[in-house]
């Protein structure tokens, strides 16, 4: 192999540029923002709808801890004593 050849040079930027493609194949399939040739950032297409989902999970997680106090709640009535639950009833009437 000519190693001062035109045919080296050409075979350094196919493997860098194959580099590159296989890198951003790699970083698009697992939800990372792509790089373009210059070094900067560019976000998935799909992050708004992104964005939209983890909105949507927060206010599902804090459905879901109000749901699970009032759970709590329940538990509590139903595991005390018949008297006690009568007392505090009566004691919130006053």
């Amino acid at each position: 192999m000519n190693w001062a050849g035109p045919e080296f040079v050409l075979a350094i930027i196919a493997i860098s540029t194959g580099g590159w493609i296989i890198n951003n194949w790699i970083r698009a399939r697992h939800g990372y923002a792509l790089e373009d040739e210059w070094g900067g950032k560019t976000p998935r297409a799909d992050s708004q709808a992104t964005q939209q989902l983890q909105a949507e999970n927060a206010e599902l997680r804090e459905q879901l801890s109000h749901f699970a106090d009032r759970v709590k709640v329940l538990e509590r009535i139903v595991t005390d004593a018949p008297t006690k639950l009568a007392n505090e009833i009566e004691d919130l009437r006053k």
